[in-house]
């Protein structure tokens, strides 16, 4: 057997690579560096594969014809054009797909954003008097008259507004939590690591099932700053349970002189088109009822149940809001000025009684009866291709990012089968075409869930099953 060493010498260095005929016109797309950064990256894979003994002299000599080469490279080069954020098709049926960027915004919102984002705009100063003000003025008096509230702001995300939370009245301070709120959401955030963080210092209060208002006046002192109430978006404890109301939390906050706040994590606001999509939602709090409860302050996502860019909103009492604003760390945390003109262009459309026209909103109220006929018609299409066989099931459609944990919306979606393809290769084929689509595998089927899919999307997802068909 040959020694790895003696193999590896066969290998050429990356400029004699680069110089081998056929390259130039592959790379032609990208830079220099770039270039050689795939060829690096290519022979580091065939050193690996060597030294593993997944490839012998005779394999290695294989991967070095002009024509694997060109292969192996042309692969690499895909995957660093495909890198990267880039417009997909949502046919998985979850409405607020973290993965996939969660709410898709309004046309006139992305308009607006796009406007901003290339041009210079009235961020920062009064454009009648040419003085200084502050950037989310607007934001805070759109937000006061949509939910009620004394005052409002907006920080980069929901996490950022909790930490904000914590930092701005329990920093060097003691923080009542329920034991049973101590959650943990996507990417390992969890309550008592963002409590450290901000330096606050947490204390459990009840029971991981059943928590009392009592519990909370045993457990607060001289030393306590905050009463947080944290919504479990993402779980549900059910049996023989109990918890302290947001109302309670706050008379015992008002009566001890500490703040009180209340995170609701997805934000569902009451207003018309919303108050359709309640029901369908469960259990999941109300943006103003939370208002109502006399909590100081109720923090809520923007790209959530909003149906905005991301965004975590703090809306409550003037004081409250005003010491939030003054912390050093809402500087660090603010918003920019794309964001800021989305979340202002929601805001107004809902004002104007358009909210049912956003994207979120028109997908979760979708009867499945008017879902049928669509994945009809897409199952026809994708059937008539070549290697292809569909029918169409009633399934179910989930809320997603957290949002109504257990809920399940009737749908209507495409079974898609591949003569040739298991459900796995079906699927990265589909996720590696031009316009990525992503999908959801049943029972070693794919499925495609027309409730997601956007204007527009059916093409692009009848053309990624083309180029599969050929």
């Amino acid at each position: 057997m040959s020694d790895p060493a003696s193999i590896l010498r066969a290998l050429p260095s990356v400029d004699e690579l680069l110089r081998q005929p056929g390259l130039s016109a592959l790379f032609a797309r990208v830079s220099a560096r770039a270039r050689k950064e795939i060829a690096a990256r290519h022979l580091e894979e065939l050193r690996r594969a060597v030294r593993e003994s997944r490839l012998d002299q005779a394999a290695l000599e294989r991967a070095l014809e002009p024509e694997a080469q060109y292969r192996a490279l042309e692969a690499l080069l895909l995957g660093e054009e495909g890198a990267g954020l880039r417009r997909c098709v949502n046919a998985t049926g979850v409405v607020l797909n973290t993965g996939l960027g969660r709410a898709p915004v309004h046309p006139e919102v992305a308009a607006r954003m796009a406007e901003v984002a290339r041009s210079y705009c009235v961020l920062e100063v009064d454009r009648w008097t040419n003085e200084r003000n502050q950037r989310d003025d607007r934001l805070g008096a759109l937000l006061t008259r949509l939910t009620g509230a004394e005052s409002a702001i907006a920080v980069n995300n929901c996490a950022a507004a909790v930490m904000l939370i914590f930092q701005t009245f329990a920093g060097g301070r003691e923080a009542l939590v329920a034991r049973g709120e101590l959650v943990e959401i996507g990417g390992s955030f969890r309550i008592p690591d963002v409590m450290a963080r901000a330096g606050a210092r947490l204390v459990e209060v009840g029971t991981t099932n059943r928590t009392r208002i009592a519990d909370y006046e045993r457990a607060i002192s001289e030393r306590t700053g905050l009463l947080m109430k944290v919504h479990t978006s993402n779980y549900r404890v059910i049996g023989f349970t109990e918890e302290a109301s947001p109302a309670q939390l706050a008379a015992l906050a008002r009566a001890r002189g500490v703040v009180s706040a209340f995170d609701l994590g997805s934000g569902l606001l009451e207003d018309e088109s919303m108050r359709a999509i309640a029901p369908v939602l469960g259990d999941e709090p109300l943006l103003r009822e939370a208002l109502r409860s006399g909590v100081d302050v109720v923090s809520f996502s923007g790209d959530k149940l909003l149906g905005a860019p991301q965004a975590g909103i703090l809306i409550g009492r003037q004081a409250a809001i005003r010491a939030l604003r003054q912390n050093p760390f809402y500087r660090a945390l603010r918003l920019d000025k794309v964001t800021l003109a989305g979340l202002e262009a929601t805001l107004e459309l809902i004002l104007a009684g358009r909210g049912d026209e956003l994207p979120v909103r028109r997908m979760l109220l979708e009867p499945a009866s008017a879902i049928q006929p669509r994945a009809q018609s897409l199952a026809e299409r994708i059937g008539a291709l070549p290697g292809f066989q569909t029918r169409v099931l009633e399934d179910h459609s989930q809320p997603g990012s957290g949002s109504a944990p257990g809920i399940w919306i009737p749908t209507f979606v495409v079974e898609v089968r591949h003569e040739r393809r298991s459900a796995q290769a079906l699927s990265l084929a589909l996720r590696s075409a031009r316009v990525p689509v992503f999908s959801r595998i049943q029972e070693e089927r794919v499925r495609l869930d027309p409730r997601t899919l956007l204007p527009g999307d059916e093409e692009d997802l009848l053309a990624a099953c083309v180029e599969i068909a050929r």
